[in-house]
């Protein structure tokens, strides 16, 4: 069995096939947005809120979103481990980034499920 020394360690095999599987859904939400926003008679503010008034788009945004916070994070733990030698300031980092990226995630909940 393997141990990591590091709490929070990642595993190699769960992080390679979650940036895979997480890049898919963003290129598949990509791809979608494109055929959207060129079905789109004028791309102005009503349009905008228009295409972004169904369920289904405001859901698969928010998947896109989740799926590139995932991706982000397994990005920078690495990079973290990789180059921050110190303990102390790779928690510190860690925090900051996930910090950020769960802050970004509720932005884009406020933003797609706002009163506006």
């Amino acid at each position: 069995m393997v141990r990591y020394a590091e709490p929070g360690a990642h595993h190699p095999l769960r992080d390679w096939l979650t940036q895979r599987i997480t890049a898919v859904v963003m290129a598949l939400y990509s791809v979608i947005f494109l055929i959207t926003l060129l079905a789109m008679p004028a791309v102005n503010y009503p349009g905008w809120r228009r295409m972004f008034l169904p369920p289904w788009m405001k859901f698969a945004t928010l998947l896109f979103f989740v799926g590139l916070c995932l991706h982000a994070w397994i990005g920078m733990r690495n990079i973290c481990m990789d180059y921050v030698k110190h303990g102390r300031a790779r928690q510190v980092l860690y925090a900051l980034i996930v910090g950020a990226l769960v802050a970004y995630t509720f932005w884009v909940v406020q933003i797609l499920w706002g009163p506006w």
